[in-house]
């Protein structure tokens, strides 16, 4: 193939790259811990200390998102995936928060993963922007959270 040879790509941002190795350092500890309950456990502290961790703003909205998904669906595993908090359903994420301070982004992020079956008619939704958490942002959270824990 052809090229000017004046490439922008330089591979992996550093924030994603630390974001890689985050999810490393996850799985690695994961797999020291004992019990099933003792890693349910440390898994909810692991995200409520990541939240805690978070900007102001982040941290705001990533509480209320952190209570709708636990009141709406109690039966997806809290859990930290690539740094960010996430929960799973039979250890497959099925949706997480995104700090924008993560990557540096306008806003933080709510998404979905193809285990939440979101589906609807050849086009739908995986993510969504995040500037507050108001009233009708946790209705619609809710109403997401429960469609993808079906």
């Amino acid at each position: 193939m052809g090229g000017t040879g004046s490439s922008t790509h330089e591979g992996f941002t550093a924030e994603e790259r630390a974001a890689m190795k985050e999810h490393a350092q996850e799985l690695r500890t994961a797999a020291r811990r004992g019990s099933r309950a003792e890693k349910a456990a440390q898994a909810e502290q692991d995200v409520l200390a990541k939240i805690a961790g978070m900007g102001d703003s982040d941290r705001v909205m990533a509480e209320r998102v952190h209570a709708v998904v636990t009141a709406t669906a109690p039966d997806l595993a809290p859990k930290l995936w690539y740094g960010m908090p996430a929960y799973a359903r039979d250890g497959k994420v099925v949706c997480f928060f995104q700090s924008a301070e993560k990557f540096k982004s306008r806003y933080a992020t709510l998404g979905f993963n193809d285990a939440a079956r979101l589906d609807e008619g050849s086009m739908w939704a995986t993510a969504f922007a995040l500037t507050e958490v108001s009233p009708e942002v946790e209705a619609r959270i809710a109403a997401l959270v429960a469609q993808a824990a079906r």
